[in-house]
């Protein structure tokens, strides 16, 4: 089976996590077969904190892989940043679509 999770990674003290999709088999920071994005628990300032390709996450689920407890959270999380995202892309988009009709 497989498993969408996390891989520990960064030093004492300093985690830093990589969310892969992985052969549940496989021990936890082991062998994978994609990584779909990362987490940075303690990202301060302007560091990026999450980010999930969710595309690829969408796929996996479909195929069957099971998200762990944690995932599902920073899954659910993404899908919230990322709806915040298209709004600001749509406004940018509209003088585009205004200059192209004036033409």
């Amino acid at each position: 089976m497989v498993t969408i999770r996390l891989a520990r990674h960064g030093s004492k003290k300093n985690p830093f996590y990589h969310i892969t999709v992985a052969d549940r088999a496989n021990s936890r920071d082991g062998r994978f077969v994609e990584r779909v994005g990362f987490y940075n628990p303690v990202a301060k300032g302007r560091a990026e904190g999450l980010r999930v390709d969710l595309e690829r996450v969408d796929y996996w689920l479909s195929v069957g892989a099971q998200p762990s407890d944690v995932v599902k959270k920073l899954i659910k999380q993404a899908r919230e940043q990322g709806a915040n995202e298209p709004v600001a892309a749509e406004a940018a988009s509209e003088p585009e679509a205004a200059a192209a009709s004036a033409e």
